[in-house]
């Protein structure tokens, strides 16, 4: 059972810039194309970034393109995004899995934009 655990969420200013991290245990981690998703109160689950399994292909909805990067390291098993240019819509809570066919989700890491 893959168990996956978030971390860097913080609180920023408008304009700030974070980094968040994701460490997945086991061995399927690098099988599998991964995203990160973000759920505001009152709100769905969204996903906002997703990489190939090797780490050479990036998808963005408009919302964040430009704005945040995600990258993985398969030889440690970890997950990030770097999130540039914050606004107060990014606050949500911060996550990773699997695309397709979710593992059991891990805590989350709360990430707010505010003055």
């Amino acid at each position: 059972q893959v168990q996956l655990v978030e971390s860097g969420g913080g609180l920023v200013e408008p304009g700030g810039s974070l980094r968040l991290s994701c460490t997945a245990s086991g061995s399927l981690f690098s099988s599998r194309d991964m995203g990160w998703y973000r759920q505001a109160p009152g709100k769905q689950r969204e996903l906002v970034a997703r990489i190939s399994s090797s780490g050479f292909s990036a998808n963005y909805p408009d919302s964040v393109k430009g704005r945040f990067t995600i990258s993985r390291d398969n030889a440690k098993n970890t997950l990030s995004l770097q999130m540039n240019s914050l606004k107060p819509d990014d606050t949500a809570v911060y996550y990773c899995n699997a695309i397709g066919g979710p593992w059991p989700w891990g805590q989350g890491t709360q990430v707010t934009v505010s003055i």
